[in-house]
């Protein structure tokens, strides 16, 4: 069981029927202001791919993918992690133009996920990624998007208090923009969680830039793979959340791996053994777009924008049966 938040006095503002109601309505409006603020359209994506191709993420390089075989191809598949690999591989085969790019529905299954209030082995997200040009492979080209997409997720919020006016959630649209090494130099006898808490508790909104490689002190703020962002061009959008007293991460994102920086984070991560592998290879030949994306939790930003304390109030997943009754000995009521 993972660490359970209770806050006190806690009251749902919407009923189960409200919620779901108002599920539906945040998906929509968000999806809408999203692709018109990006230049996105949506596409279908795939619930699993074979695990030969080098396509499903890695994330931390530890956690275990839901695997099975596949009786007519005699094939193994696995089920998506995220998409940030395939989607690239979508906007080559679909022939997207520079400055165009696509969303679309992500559903995940993380096995090893750790279950809190924030967590779940069940992931959705929004998942997009857009064709950029080598000139744009910069840091002005990651900021402008994040204020994009935190405009966005404020602009949702406004119209759902329109709705629901019991809704009493205020967001900064100020975002702060800070490296995980500057955290370091901030907060060096914190662990990066904390650090993050700190921060977020003056900074109500932040982008917590270049997560992945080894910080001064010898450790990483965060896992990631070396196979989709660039590692100086990445980072998380997270707000603070005042229900649960932490730091709330809604985005992974970032300008993804050229020629250059993959070659150079294969390295670093120990994981040579995949420059063999299709999608590796293609990306290594300069063969895939340059591009830029990320991950959107749809469950964690409705969370957020409907004032839940956790995130099985608006995902249906499965739980421990301490934290099933220690939601409900709280008025935490899962789906």
């Amino acid at each position: 069981m993972g660490k359970l938040i209770i806050p006190k006095k806690y009251k749902p503002v919407l009923n189960l029927y409200e919620t779901q109601n108002a599920i539906g309505k945040i998906k929509r409006i968000f999806e809408d202001k999203l692709s018109n603020a990006l230049n996105l359209i949506r596409v279908s994506a795939p619930l699993f791919v074979l695990s030969n191709t080098g396509l499903n993420d890695d994330l931390n390089g530890v956690e275990r993918p839901v695997r099975f075989e596949i009786r007519e191809t005699d094939a193994t598949a696995e089920v998506v992690h995220s998409l940030a690999k395939w989607k690239r591989m979508a906007l080559h085969k679909y022939g997207f133009p520079v400055g165009e790019g696509l969303y679309t529905d992500m559903n995940a299954i993380r096995r090893d996920e750790e279950m809190d209030n924030l967590h779940s082995v069940y992931v959705d997200q929004w998942d997009w990624e857009k064709v950029i040009s080598r000139s744009s492979r910069n840091l002005d080209t990651l900021k402008d998007t994040v204020i994009k997409i935190v405009e966005v997720i404020c602009d949702t919020l406004d119209e759902i208090k329109k709705i629901y006016p019991g809704i009493t959630l205020k967001l900064s649209r100020d975002v702060s923009f800070i490296t995980t090494q500057e955290l370091e130099y901030m907060y060096p006898s914190l662990s990066p969680k904390e650090r993050e808490n700190e921060y977020l508790k003056k900074h109500k909104t932040a982008f917590i830039m270049q997560i992945g490689d080894v910080l001064e002190s010898g450790i990483r703020h965060d896992g990631r793979a070396p196979d989709y962002d660039d590692w100086s061009l990445n980072g998380d959008i997270v707000f603070w959340n005042d229900l649960l007293g932490c730091a709330f991460e809604v985005s992974s994102m970032g300008i993804r791996v050229d020629e250059a920086s993959l070659d150079r984070q294969l390295s670093k991560a120990g994981c040579d053994n995949r420059r063999s592998l299709p999608f590796h290879k293609m990306l290594l030949n300069g063969e895939l777009p340059l591009t830029m994306g990320g991950g959107i939790g749809q469950s964690r930003i409705c969370m957020l924008l409907l004032q839940k304390a956790h995130i099985g109030e608006v995902q249906v997943s499965v739980w421990d049966e301490e934290t099933i009754s220690g939601c409900k000995e709280a008025g935490i009521e899962l789906l």
